[in-house]
């Protein structure tokens, strides 16, 4: 395979940067008064994180990394292979004061142990929309376990990959579920308010679960639990209902309507 997937995607989410970083959905102004962006299922099912060293993977803007610094870990790796993502977290660690329990490093997820020289950490986190911009599991899979001290736990949270098989409407089958080739995407807008983008195209990954699950016990990890969760964290579609704090609100089916699964969260332990 290429690399040209990995140049588009990089410019693509350098240029979502500056849109993302002005949006109300990063709301970055409310995040440095205090917000915290980790979902209530993510907190209670990774537990208490003090005194533990976590890398984020994919971290962005850094948001979720120094969730979990406010949260308690002793110290917090960001990384992100967008040079953009990775200024705008140190920024944010600076104005928080978090840059003593914090480092950000630009580097492909795929060559983190090598950018991060061979370090291990307590926990391995990686958060929702991250897994459909990987093409090769098995190696992701491997790139975590060399990252997990012994002991050490991974904790997933990521959009079901069901969710992708339905059209807009939520009720029609239209994608083959199994179908793990790349597509690629031209679209003028990221998925928050905002501007339209320079670099419109991506190219994006569909896993199905049992293929996540395969990777991470082929890499040596024993996994604890698989949630599925009925609910998301935008309107996928339109008959979903929003609910919750109208801060961190959720997106459900309604009453009466079959459930689906639109989440689902891994934890696995490295021994």
């Amino acid at each position: 395979m290429t690399d040209d997937w990995r140049r588009r995607n990089r410019a693509n989410w350098d240029d979502r940067v500056r849109v993302h970083a002005d949006s109300d959905f990063y709301d970055l102004p409310g995040f440095r008064d205090g917000a915290c962006t980790l979902r209530g299922f993510e907190l209670d099912e990774l537990g208490d994180v003090s005194g533990k060293r976590l890398v984020h993977l994919q971290c962005h803007m850094g948001q979720d990394t120094l969730s979990w610094a406010r949260r308690g870990a002793a110290h917090v790796t960001g990384l992100d292979f967008s040079e953009a993502a990775i200024r705008t977290a140190r920024e944010l660690a600076e104005d928080l004061a978090l840059d003593g329990q914090s480092r950000f490093v630009t580097a492909d997820v795929y060559d983190a142990t090598e950018a991060l020289r061979g370090e291990r950490f307590d926990v391995v986190y990686t958060g929702l929309g991250a897994l459909c911009w990987l093409p090769d599991l098995p190696r992701w899979a491997r790139v975590v376990a060399g990252l997990l001290a012994d002991g050490g736990v991974l904790y997933l949270a990521e959009f079901h990959p069901f969710t992708e098989v339905l059209g807009d409407d939520g009720k029609s089958v239209e994608v083959d579920y199994f179908d793990e080739q790349g597509t690629t995407w031209d679209e003028p807008h990221t998925y928050t308010d905002g501007p339209p983008l320079a670099h419109t195209v991506s190219v994006q990954w569909q896993h199905p679960l049992g293929a996540v699950v395969t990777a991470l016990a082929r890499a040596g990890l024993r996994i604890e639990f698989l949630h599925e969760h009925a609910t998301t964290l935008f309107q996928r579609y339109p008959v979903l209902e929003r609910t919750g704090p109208a801060q961190n609100p959720v997106f459900r089916f309604p009453a009466g309507h079959p459930r689906l699964p639109l989440m689902y969260s891994i934890r696995a332990t490295k021994w």
